[in-house]
């Protein structure tokens, strides 16, 4: 979303410029955003422009911008407030025009509440809000994203796969994707190195979703899942001899007559 507001805005010529901030090491994380000096620390060599500099005249996204330690919070406070800082190790206020984008997917007043998000700064960041609901909750998006990735790794892969089989992608809008569009693109990556066809098909999914969907179910969950299948299976291989049928199934005569009054099977 924060680079689809970038490049359908006025900004779309200018930097964008993201800033993981769940990724930074914390002895660095000040660097990372504002930049050092030479000398500022040992291995600092050279001048460096953090990442709210290179973003001039553009965007800066904060991602995951509650796993910043609280020190760097207070000081991009002071940035957003005065539009100047100053690079670790410096004394020179350095100036830029810059519109920050930020972004979490956790509960922010619980992290408020927590004190491991300030609320000074939660509210200077807080002009525009826009929640983005998760992808089992727009299910109609994952044919579009789903296809969209496809094409993306096609050409990584090289290959010539033209789109999905119709159960696969019933499976697809059935699955409630708990790691979102990341899971579906990780998804569709694997498929597409997978695939053996021209079309993505039900095995070329992961399996983790085929058998939470009740597809492709391991042999140990074969009693379980189809048992009245596999019953009435064996019984017909024993020519209906209970006894016989009992010790092939590994169960007892007892257990075997239960259920077979459970699921109504006769002879």
């Amino acid at each position: 979303m924060a680079r689809a507001i970038h490049a359908a805005g006025k900004y779309k010529e200018t930097p964008f410029i993201v800033a993981h901030c769940s990724s930074f090491v914390p002895t660095l994380v000040h660097s990372e955003i504002f930049g050092h000096e030479k000398g500022a620390f040992t291995g600092a060599l050279s001048q460096r422009r953090g990442r709210l500099e290179r973003a001039q005249g553009g965007i800066l996204f904060l991602d995951e911008v509650a796993d910043l330690p609280l020190e760097t919070q207070v000081l991009l406070l002071r940035f957003l407030q005065e539009r100047s800082f100053e690079r670790v190790g410096g004394d020179r206020p350095v100036e830029v025009n810059v519109r920050v984008i930020a972004a979490t997917n956790k509960d922010i007043e619980k992290e408020m509440r927590a004190g491991r998000l300030r609320e000074d700064f939660y509210y200077r960041l807080n002009v525009i809000t826009t929640e983005l609901p998760a992808l089992r909750e727009r299910i109609t998006d994952v044919p579009l994203l789903a296809n969209h990735f496809l094409r993306t790794y096609c050409l990584i892969e090289g290959k010539d796969i033209t789109g999905f089989d119709s159960e696969t992608m019933k499976l697809m809008m059935e699955y409630d994707w708990p790691g979102n569009v990341r899971e579906l693109q990780n998804s569709v990556a694997r498929s597409v190195v997978l695939a053996c066809g021209s079309r993505i098909a039900v095995e070329d999914l992961p399996e983790k979703m085929r058998i939470l969907l009740g597809q492709g179910m391991p042999k140990e969950y074969a009693l379980e899942k189809n048992e009245r299948n596999l019953i009435v299976s064996v019984m017909r291989e024993c020519n209906w001899n209970k006894h016989e049928a009992a010790r092939l199934l590994n169960i007892s005569r007892g257990t075997l007559y239960s259920k077979l009054k459970k699921h109504n099977i006769q002879r």
